[in-house]
């Protein structure tokens, strides 16, 4: 499933750059997840970077977006043929 950041976020600047998809961006308030891009790390590490690195602990599975692993690896390959 994609993770989604919750209002206790920060903005410490932490997990945006650690986002190999680009799935992390600033919203109105808080750093925002696009599930259409969140494979959980799926394909590039073997734990999602952005949940490691926040200090707070805000980064969560999204309950709107559940995904199999299976799923998760599909999404990684669309992702990164369509970058090539």
């Amino acid at each position: 499933m994609a993770l989604l950041i919750n209002n206790k976020c920060i903005n410490c600047d932490m997990c945006d750059p650690e986002c190999p998809n680009e799935a992390i961006y600033m919203g109105a308030k808080i750093y925002q997840i696009d599930p259409n891009k969140c494979t959980e790390c799926v394909g590039h590490y073997d734990n999602p970077t952005c949940v490691s690195v926040c200090p707070i602990d805000c980064i969560k599975p999204d309950p709107n977006h559940r995904e199999s692993l299976d799923e998760l690896a599909e999404k990684y390959v669309k992702l990164t043929s369509q970058a090539s």
